[in-house]
């Protein structure tokens, strides 16, 4: 529990920080507020454009890995259908088997002739 503790505070003094260092910046630079203005609003748009070239790339990414893994599923697919219908055919054949020996067993038997006296 203390360790969530500390990491929080550490989290929370890191924000801060970054806040009051931008904020420091932007007061003590050497340029108008035009031109900050303009530069703030330049490297957004620069964000803003890596942004959306990420999203794109990561769409990609999953449409081809989407395509990959539906490939792969329907090759699986095919395999377990396959394998499905030989295993089906192998029972058939035993099935077959067994009622050939199972009629075979429930035939009469033919009477046996009484063995000849010597």
């Amino acid at each position: 529990m203390s360790d969530r503790d500390e990491f929080g505070a550490f989290l929370i003094g890191f924000v801060v920080g970054g806040l009051t260092g931008a904020l420091a910046a932007l007061l003590l630079a050497p340029q108008s507020g035009e031109q900050t203005r303009t530069l703030i609003k330049d490297k957004a748009i620069e964000l803003r454009d890596k942004a959306s070239e990420t999203i794109d790339e990561a769409y990609k990414q999953a449409e081809a890995a989407a395509l990959e893994a539906r490939a792969r599923f329907d090759e699986l697919a095919k395999m377990t259908k396959e394998r499905a219908e030989e295993l089906q055919q192998r029972g058939q054949v035993i099935i077959e088997e067994q009622k050939k020996k199972l009629s075979r067993k429930s035939e009469p038997k033919p009477p046996e002739e009484p063995a000849a006296a010597e």
